[in-house]
């Protein structure tokens, strides 16, 4: 494969004359550059091997936890271990041997102590609506009064509608004040400070 030069036009400079050595002198390159694709080709393969390698390494731990978990049958949950170490006493016959170590590891299973399941509760913030028997339990309740300027408002109602045909007593505290609340009704507070069980 040859080049040739295009003839001088009167616009151009003249070309200076390299000769066998090339514009960057003996040994450098004169033709066109080498092809890119085999470089590409052999950069992509190992790009995709690596990727191949790095996804089955990634999902092979992942799997045997699962399946060892799976095999057992049980649920893996931490156990206490216990390790006893006895030391067997020497002969009184003055050999300085050292004594054997007997070492037994014994697995123990603490049960978990039974919790009571959360009830109604016999005091709650001043700010609310609950639920008589199931939030709060049903009795007395004393409060100290209003949490601000505003005055302390409560409110018993037969349900949760909002309607005013729903309230059966209601009351505006601007000091301490007491309500006897009875199962299924509800209980609204606004602005007060906290309610206590008295009776």
């Amino acid at each position: 494969m040859s080049f040739q030069q295009p003839s001088h036009s009167p616009f151009s400079s003249p070309q200076p004359d390299h000769g066998a050595q090339g514009p960057f002198g003996l040994g450098a390159p004169t033709g066109p550059a080498p092809k890119q694709r085999g470089r590409w080709l052999k950069y992509g393969a190992v790009a995709f091997v690596s990727l191949f390698i790095g996804v089955g390494i990634g999902s092979s731990g992942d799997g045997t936890a699962a399946a060892d978990t799976a095999a057992a049958g049980t649920k893996s949950e931490p156990r206490p271990t216990a390790t006893v170490t006895e030391t067997a006493k020497a002969d009184g016959d003055g050999d300085a041997k050292p004594a054997p170590t007997v070492t037994e590891t014994e697995t123990v299973t603490a049960k978990p102590k039974k919790t009571k399941k959360p009830g109604p509760v016999t005091s709650f913030s001043g700010e609310g609506e609950y639920v008589v028997g199931e939030d709060i339990k049903a009795g007395t309740y004393k409060t100290a009064g209003a949490d601000g300027d505003f005055g302390c408002y409560w409110e018993r109602a037969k349900d949760a509608s909002g309607e005013f045909g729903s309230i059966i007593a209601n009351n505006n505290l601007n000091g301490p004040g007491r309500v006897t609340l009875n199962t299924g009704e509800y209980f609204k507070t606004n602005r007060c400070q906290e309610w206590k069980k008295v009776g």
